[in-house]
């Protein structure tokens, strides 16, 4: 694209030919944006982690190019002179919006200062879109990174009120907006549950949970694994599907895993689950299951609305706001034998019907176009305003 043409919307961030879940996200998000008219540029890595800070396989999908976005690599995370024609490219193009999905302070002095010069055209507005400001697996640093990020950003959109709470500490005079992540309907269509399972070349006459995503250690899979140890799921003879790469030390899992043998309670697809396959594992299961030891919000809830899945999550972070207690799923303590008791109470109370049914009507609520208008909002309301409509969401949870 010639630099003094315009855009509407740059989306920087993660995309094609990266894979994973923000990868998804900047391309539906950008899809949304599409629908309504707008013309959308998403500029993604060159380079997003050096290999050796990268704890995967690959960072590279094997999925086809998505034809109806515009995709531009660019940005390098480790080289400042990235940043900067980054920076200068966005000045030129003077979008209505810069979109930033953050996630990890690693990532906030590319971030911030193609911020900074983007926001010199006085025109642009940039947004970010907070998975979480402080991480999960916190690292000396992160605060001075993070709070560099900030302070170029002129408005955020959280994903989840433990996250908007820990913004605050960043910023107190800038306009934040708590909206629940959309729904990950880009996954393609339900399919039969048997014929899905069909697929998979599992049993269709069994029962299956689903614990599903990058194996980290703060997503508690050990306590899943403890819960299927548990003689009430062997009697039943409850499988769970782990399907997900590890970005963990695998052998502690393993070793789990026969310490309590339960292998033949476990179904292991451990490599990395192309988006051509997700909708697949999701139609399979019964149930999905989200163990996690701490947690802000989760991709992973969404993708279940969207294939009408009932839950299981910990009362961490953001989890319990999205999932209802026994309507659209269990909201559990952090503890194998609780996971255990929600698992037997859904099969043995014949829970799945009552559940998937109220999964259907709570999703509607998560909509993009919900997500666009409350970025609209950050800059047409004033700082009463904001407050007055977050009080209102915090009533309606």
């Amino acid at each position: 694209m010639n630099d003094n043409q315009t855009v509407d919307i740059v989306i920087l961030g993660s995309a094609f030919p990266l894979r994973g879940g923000l990868s998804s996200y900047n391309q539906r998000l950008a899809e949304a944006y599409q629908q309504q008219g707008f013309k959308v540029k998403i500029i993604t890595f060159s380079l997003q982690y050096p290999n050796f800070l990268f704890p995967g396989k690959s960072q590279f999908s094997d999925e086809p190019k998505p034809n109806n976005l515009d995709i531009e690599i660019l940005l390098n995370s480790i080289n400042p002179f990235s940043w900067i024609k980054v920076g200068r490219k966005i000045k030129k193009w003077k979008p209505k919006y810069l979109i930033i999905k953050f996630w990890i302070p690693f990532m906030a002095p590319a971030f911030g200062t193609v911020a900074r010069i983007a926001k010199t055209n006085h025109f642009t507005k940039v947004v970010s879109i907070i998975d979480n400001i402080i991480p999960h697996e916190k690292r000396i640093g992160d605060r001075f990174l993070s709070n560099y990020f900030v302070k170029f950003v002129d408005g955020f959109i959280c994903m989840s009120e433990s996250v908007m709470i820990d913004l605050k500490t960043f910023t107190t005079t800038k306009p934040i907006i708590f909206t629940p992540h959309p729904l990950y309907d880009n996954f393609g269509m339900k399919l039969d549950k048997n014929e899905a399972k069909k697929i998979l070349q599992i049993d269709e006459q069994g029962k299956y949970i689903l614990f599903f995503g990058f194996i980290r250690d703060y997503k508690g899979l050990d306590l899943l694994l403890k819960s299927m140890a548990d003689k009430r799921i062997k009697n039943l003879a409850i499988k769970a599907i782990i399907a997900g790469e590890f970005y963990t030390d695998r052998k502690i899992y393993d070793n789990l895993i026969q310490e309590l043998n339960i292998e033949k309670s476990l179904i292991l697809c451990t490599d990395f689950i192309p988006d051509s396959q997700v909708g697949v594992y999701f139609s399979a299961v019964d149930l999905v299951v989200q163990p996690y030891k701490n947690a802000t919000q989760s991709g992973v809830t969404q993708i279940s609305y969207s294939f009408d899945k009932p839950m299981i999550v910990t009362n961490v972070g953001g989890l319990s706001e999205v999932v209802i207690h026994k309507k659209t799923g269990f909201v559990v303590e952090v503890n194998p034998e609780k996971i255990a008791d929600a698992i037997i109470d859904f099969y043995e109370n014949s829970k799945e019907e009552f559940m998937v049914a109220n999964c259907t009507e709570e999703k509607k609520k998560y909509s993009w176009e919900t997500l666009l208008s409350k970025i609209d909002i950050l800059f047409s309301k004033s700082q009463t305003q904001l407050i007055v409509i977050f009080i209102f969401q915090f009533y309606q949870l």
